[in-house]
């Protein structure tokens, strides 16, 4: 029996889907506050409603379970949500590993974020496995929730589990439409006119689907991996995301002076409308830090394996967004 957390989830949905397409069973975790429309019935899919916070219902829904993708967590750059997130991501990586050890689990594969590798803003070279966690203006309220949550999991290891930790870029794919992937398209759609200069990692969905999913049935225990297909400027990703809308891409640069005002009005304006801000003075950092990742070490653990091109990811974006918002 699989256990999927944060099943509802972007990737979460990705997951399940592959899992049900491949004839296994799976128990699939979601939370309250997920929209009915998120819980897709599929064969060999039990949808379970769970709140990682709470003991019992992680040990009720562990019950059998040989196997954890542990996909759950709060992703979110609005300040107002900086406090529940650095407690509920590491807090609900406690519950899992310790059920996970208390019940004999086979293996986890825990979903972090190459947030929870810290950034110093501008790296001469790549950030590989080995990275070390240092403080930085640059590390965001969600890269510290994934660190914290990581050093559970490593925990986990040192008392006896079997577990891989996964660090995708930023991830791409098909969306229900409220997920940072269709934030970012509906923008490209807006004809946002400008670009910045940062540079980060980027992986189709897909793609991560079945790296967690090989992991799972390999071997390979106390390791970690990025997850990349690539590093590519924000702009270069705008403009795909623009002319595979067939709409205007980014023609004028924006440094640091003409993000930090946007950021403020767009804070000021989430106070007076009471809508949580999209630019944010931890989305205007990452917008402008130019961060490199290796991801050679993933490629030599699963041979034969490579990545959906960005570009092919954002037409499979695309495709998905131009049909829910059809006129």
């Amino acid at each position: 029996m699989v256990l999927i957390t944060g099943a509802s989830g972007f990737l979460g949905q990705h997951l399940v889907r592959h899992i049900a397409a491949s004839g296994r069973q799976a128990r699939a975790l979601y939370h309250t506050h997920r929209p009915e429309a998120d819980i897709a019935a599929l064969p060999g899919i039990e949808w379970i409603q769970a709140d990682l916070l709470d003991v019992y219902d992680v040990e009720a829904a562990m019950k059998g379970v040989t196997e954890i993708y542990h996909c759950a967590a709060i992703v979110s750059f609005d300040p107002a949500k900086r406090n529940e997130m650095l407690h509920f991501n590491p807090e609900s990586t406690t519950n899992i590993v310790n059920q996970a050890l208390l019940q004999g689990v086979r293996k986890m594969v825990y979903v972090s974020s190459i947030a929870a590798l810290g950034r110093t803003g501008e790296n001469a070279k790549a950030i590989n496995e080995d990275a070390e966690w240092g403080e930085s203006r640059y590390n965001s309220a969600y890269g510290i929730s994934k660190y914290i949550a990581e050093m559970e999991v490593w925990r986990g290891v040192g008392e006896g589990l079997d577990a891989v930790i996964v660090n995708p870029g930023i991830i791409l794919g098909a969306s229900n439409g409220r997920d940072l992937s269709s934030r970012l398209m509906r923008i490209a759609y807006k004809e946002f006119p400008f670009y910045s200069k940062g540079v980060t990692s980027w992986v189709y969905a897909g793609d991560v689907v079945r790296i967690i999913t090989r992991l799972m049935d390999s071997d390979i225990t106390g390791e970690r991996f990025i997850v990349s297909e690539g590093n590519t400027s924000y702009r270069d990703v705008f403009t795909m995301m623009a002319s595979a809308l067939n709409k205007k891409a980014p023609r004028f640069y924006a440094n640091s002076l003409l993000t930090g005002i946007a950021w403020r009005t767009s804070v000021l304006a989430g106070w007076v409308t009471g809508k949580p801000s999209l630019i944010t003075k931890e989305t205007v950092n990452n917008a402008n830090s130019i961060c490199l990742y290796d991801n050679n070490k993933l490629l030599s653990a699963l041979p034969g394996f490579s990545y959906t091109p960005v570009k092919d990811a954002i037409q499979v974006m695309a495709k998905s967004f131009l049909g829910q918002n059809k006129k």
